[in-house]
């Protein structure tokens, strides 16, 4: 067990998912050089309103219309770039924890291919229909009449190493989708192991079909340890707010929480910051990813980061002397841009601890769990990437 200093202490990460911060070096090669999800968004709304963030100093890791820069910023700023392949929330949330993938993980741009088709659908015990990438919506809206007619499955996929299944709820229950893609994840494994099997059930009728909160991510194991275990290693609580611990694969996590919709996810992240009284909280609020950037939905975009503004506000006024709260992303998602997929951007970063003085840090995604690490004790292992921006614990102190 650890020491008494590092057993009061916290610390809280939070992912807004898809909030990229400007294209990084390497954009281009995914498509993406253009891309600056943050600023185009600003642009496209006339402004952000978010003055929370914006003292932490949003403002001064890029130029946002409506953030001015903070002349004091209340937080450790800076971008974050990945430094392993991909663009997705698997490889993001990987990284930000340590974990960097040697090689890209496989996608199907095309749709599957007749033998991998096969083996989905001998999983599966059923057709499927589709097999093309597709937005998620969409891909309800033009095929859910079909499905219900014929029980085929709603296959579709995207530029991310996603294989995704949408099924009726009155058609296949919930239950029974979740394990079929629990199948058809355990027959995509070697070349074929994409990162997430995702269930997708939804409800309603032709012309309003929506999706459940019943959304299940199985995600493929990571290649390797990440700061999430070495602090569970610890004898520490990690608790998981949202699909976290889904892209983990459940690895080091000690605690799940519900957060299907940000303001379930805002919700139970106060709460916890109100009742844990040591060890690491990681949050991922989805909404501005899978609800309004790959929609595209600008106005509702920046709705949702007001929201996340003001509790970011609550969240500060329940800061202890011993916590260490970060905001980042994994990824980008431009809705000015053209398409509906991830885009390959830096991470935004916003750190609020003891001492950081205002001060700036670029550097890896990595560096946030290095950070989460240092900052509750566990010893440096320079097996795990990321270099650490606070002051780590003194083991001796006690």
């Amino acid at each position: 067990m650890t020491d008494r200093h590092a057993e009061a202490r916290r610390a809280i990460v939070v992912v807004m998912d898809a909030c990229g911060a400007g294209a990084t070096d390497d954009a281009d090669a995914y498509g993406d050089a253009d891309a600056d999800t943050l600023v185009h968004l600003a642009e496209a709304v006339g402004g952000l309103e978010l003055p929370v963030l914006g003292r932490l100093g949003l403002g001064n890791v890029r130029s946002l219309l409506g953030v001015p820069p903070a002349l004091r910023p209340g937080a450790l700023h800076g971008r974050l770039h990945p430094a392993g392949p991909g663009k997705d929330s698997t490889t993001g949330h990987w990284e930000l924890f340590g974990v960097v993938a040697d090689a890209p993980l496989p996608t199907y741009p095309e749709g599957f291919p007749p033998a991998v088709l096969g083996r989905i659908e001998l999983a599966a015990g059923r057709r499927c229909c589709c097999n093309a990438p597709y937005e998620g919506i969409a891909a309800i809206h033009d095929f859910g009449e079909h499905h219900r007619a014929t029980g085929e499955l709603i296959l579709y996929t995207s530029v991310d190493s996603v294989l995704q299944i949408a099924a009726h709820v009155d058609v296949i229950p919930e239950a029974e989708l979740y394990a079929i893609c629990a199948r058809v994840r355990e027959v995509m494994r070697d070349e074929h192991a994409v990162g997430r099997v995702i269930a997708r059930p939804f409800t309603g009728e032709p012309g309003g079909f929506r999706r459940t909160e019943g959304r299940r991510d199985l995600v493929v194991q990571p290649p390797g340890p990440s700061h999430v275990d070495l602090i569970a290693d610890l004898g520490l609580p990690t608790h998981a707010v949202g699909k976290v611990a889904d892209l983990f694969a459940g690895r080091g996590f000690s605690d799940t929480h519900p957060g299907a919709t940000n303001a379930v996810a805002l919700e139970r992240t106060t709460a916890l910051l109100r009742d844990v009284p040591a060890g690491l909280i990681a949050t991922n609020l989805v909404e501005t990813d899978q609800t309004y950037g790959h929609r595209k939905d600008v106005a509702g975009f920046a709705a949702a980061l007001r929201a996340i503004d003001d509790a970011v506000g609550e969240w500060l006024a329940l800061l202890r002397p011993g916590d260490l709260l970060v905001l980042t992303a994994d990824h980008g998602c431009d809705p000015t841009t053209p398409g509906t997929d991830h885009t390959r951007e830096h991470a935004p970063l916003l750190a609020v601890f003891a001492d950081h003085g205002g001060r700036r840090h670029d550097g890896p995604l990595s560096d946030v769990g290095a950070s989460a690490a240092a900052w509750l004790g566990v010893p440096t292992d320079r097996s795990v990437p990321g270099t650490s921006f606070v002051t780590p614990v003194d083991p001796s102190a006690a």
